[in-house]
């Protein structure tokens, strides 16, 4: 008797870009769906709501967002989902889960950009899940360990090792190389991988050059760059290493 196929899984990179819009890109945010369940997002960058809507992604849909740090760039869109939401009369309730200061940062940023936002009543719940670095947890049917990297943000940034229809999608969020990648990357179907410059040296940031130097010990079937700068969007390719772009579907 035959197995059961696995659920599909569909990576959605509705954005792709750096924090400066290189390229013209999105900020970060990558949609995933496990054929049956509720979508999530990985990151939620300022510029969310307009990627999501270009690519035809409903919001309303999403069940959780996992953030890998607390930059603009890759959670500045929370209060725009959200408000989103309770315009559009959303009543699925909505996991935000992050580092530990997520909640704190979160209402902060809400009052921000709109005042008296964060305690109003809602038809929707937003429950925030904190992650703390080296731990293993399960978030809205999605398996999940979080690895702390090298990042700088006001809170722990992490990769994530995350478990979705039987499939293992590994993400490194902003980071200088770390050890703690490979464990994340170890067995995955997918490495979602930052390459912000091609050979520079940033601090605190992936170049193309550190994932080629270390493929060997990124022990994953496939990897996708993403975050990229405007140096990297005139560079060429590398075997064995894909290239996101703005609407890129990757199926697991």
């Amino acid at each position: 008797m035959s197995l059961p196929a696995a659920p599909s899984v569909t990576v959605t990179f509705a954005g792709s870009g750096d924090a400066f819009g290189s390229g013209g890109r999105y900020q970060a945010c990558i949609h995933v769906r496990c054929q049956g369940e509720p979508p999530f997002l990985l990151d939620c960058g300022a510029t969310s709501m307009s990627a999501l809507k270009a690519g035809d992604l409903d919001p309303g849909e999403i069940a959780t967002v996992f953030v890998s740090h607390l930059h603009g760039d890759h959670f500045g869109g929370l209060p725009f989902l959200i408000l989103d939401g309770q315009f559009s009369r959303r009543t699925r309730p909505l996991t935000i889960a992050g580092p530990p200061g997520t909640a704190d940062r979160l209402r902060q940023a809400m009052e921000v950009l709109f005042p008296g936002s964060a305690g109003i009543t809602r038809r929707f719940r937003v429950d925030v899940a904190e992650l703390a670095p080296g731990t293993t947890t399960t978030v809205n049917g999605v398996g999940i360990t979080s690895y702390e990297v090298d990042h700088p943000s006001g809170a722990p940034p992490l990769a994530f090792r995350m478990t979705v229809g039987g499939r293992i999608i590994a993400y490194t969020g902003d980071t200088a190389w770390t050890g703690t990648l490979r464990a994340a990357a170890a067995g995955a179907d997918l490495l979602i991988a930052e390459a912000y410059y091609y050979d520079k040296a940033i601090p605190y940031h992936l170049r193309l050059a550190d994932l080629v130097g270390h493929r060997d010990d990124l022990a994953c079937d496939r990897i996708v760059v993403t975050h990229m700068s405007a140096d990297m969007l005139t560079r060429p390719g590398q075997p064995g290493i894909a290239t996101a772009y703005d609407g890129l579907v990757v199926r697991l």
